[in-house]
């Protein structure tokens, strides 16, 4: 008569142990995959909202002669419309929320969150708008982009019409979507990095640099930035030196 052995304690224990570091193995990567598409998904959504911004541009020109183009105002309330200019043309703020609905274009990053739009009075009067020489007349007061916070030098773009914000993977100091309209609360505190911090404060100046973690001398950074020049936007609302 045969006897079956059955599997000890011991050797259930391997067995989950080694499923467990298989798992783990796996999951990594795949957790990396989700972060890297997410990441594509977030800049892809950034350079729809810049071609956005130069067709509001194309359609939207002031009733002077000649007629010249104006970028539109920031959202403050998230609701993404942008916000009514007072009867001088003026926004009534140069930073705030990219106005999704306004320009028809994506109301959030991957994560969630709202995306930080940022621009110039001299961009956004309905009344004056901008033209060829707008950049020689004012580009010191328009946004920098630089790699540390307070832009100390200002290496990776000067005197830029608009900058675009994802607050990436970490979110803080995002407006998530599902806060309600009006609430000034974001999604996450802002962090403790000098240099996130410097993507919050509404000045013109702005972080953009390869990512760090937290720990990291220059502190923890995840933000995804873009920006348009003038040049692009110029030649692309105005061909062929059209806007006198």
């Amino acid at each position: 008569m045969s006897s079956q052995r059955g599997f000890t304690l011991i050797e259930l224990a391997i067995v989950l142990v080694i499923v467990t570091i298989l798992i783990g193995g796996l999951a990594m990567p795949l957790s990396t995959q989700i972060q890297a598409r997410r990441i594509a998904e977030t800049k892809k959504t950034l350079e729809e909202a810049r071609e956005a911004i130069i067709g509001y541009a194309m359609t939207h020109q002031t009733s002077g002669s000649p007629p010249r183009p104006y970028l539109p105002c920031p959202d403050a309330n998230a609701d993404g419309i942008e916000e009514a200019r007072d009867v001088a043309g003026d926004c009534p703020q140069r930073a705030g929320w990219l106005p999704w609905v306004t320009l028809g274009t994506a109301s959030q990053d991957a994560w969630g969150n709202r995306l930080r739009y940022t621009t110039h009075e001299d961009l956004t009067n309905s009344n004056n708008g901008f033209f060829n020489g707008s950049e020689a007349a004012a580009t010191s007061t328009w946004n920098h982009v630089c790699s540390l916070a307070d832009c100390p030098t200002v290496d990776v773009a000067a005197g830029m019409p608009v900058v675009l914000v994802s607050h990436g993977p970490n979110g803080r100091g995002a407006r998530n979507v599902n806060i309600p309209f009006g609430s000034p609360t974001p999604a996450l505190p802002p962090g403790t990095s000098a240099n996130e911090i410097e993507n919050l404060d509404a000045d013109h100046r702005y972080v953009s640099r390869p990512p760090s973690r937290p720990g990291d001398a220059a502190g923890e950074f995840d933000d995804l930035v873009a920006w348009l020049p003038f040049s692009v936007l110029i030649n692309r609302v105005c061909p062929a030196g059209g806007c006198p």
